[in-house]
């Protein structure tokens, strides 16, 4: 498979659905544009590109929690070309992006992170279950094992 990396924006609000075996998968599509300097100086938005992308699992759910409609986004994910026919009989092909990582793209904007617990694991944590909780704050020397 092909991997690649896109980065544009999230033409509507990505769609969440579940498979009959429960399993939850995100529709999306990202588009993108290049921008291209004209012979005077200014920019131009260039001809645009539209990715019909999938995400799959918990990061399904957590995206459509999380990124709206018009947000620039970054998607890594595997190309993957699929034929059908439609009703009228004529025969498709398409190529669609499974995606791996999507994430907001922090070029023009903030985000604030939130981890979410595994599931089926215990939510509160203590500070032996996280090797992290009693690391020293950064410029803390005195604590530094190193």
């Amino acid at each position: 498979m092909t991997q690649v990396t896109i980065i544009g924006n999230l033409t509507a609000d990505p769609e969440l659905r579940y498979t009959a075996q429960g399993k939850a998968v995100a529709g999306f599509t990202v588009a993108e544009s290049k921008r291209v300097k004209d012979s005077d100086g200014s920019w131009k938005d260039g001809d645009s590109t539209f990715w019909r992308c999938s995400l799959w699992d918990t990061a399904a759910e957590n995206m459509t929690e999380s990124l709206k409609r018009g947000q620039r986004v970054i998607v890594v994910g595997e190309v993957k070309q699929r034929s059908f026919e439609t009703q009228q009989g004529e025969k498709r092909t398409v190529m669609e992006v499974t995606a791996t990582e999507v994430g907001p793209s922090l070029k023009w904007a903030t985000a604030s992170v939130d981890k979410t617990a595994a599931k089926g694991s215990n939510t509160t944590k203590t500070a032996q279950d996280d090797p992290w909780a009693a690391a020293p704050a950064i410029g803390d020397s005195s604590e530094v094992p190193f």
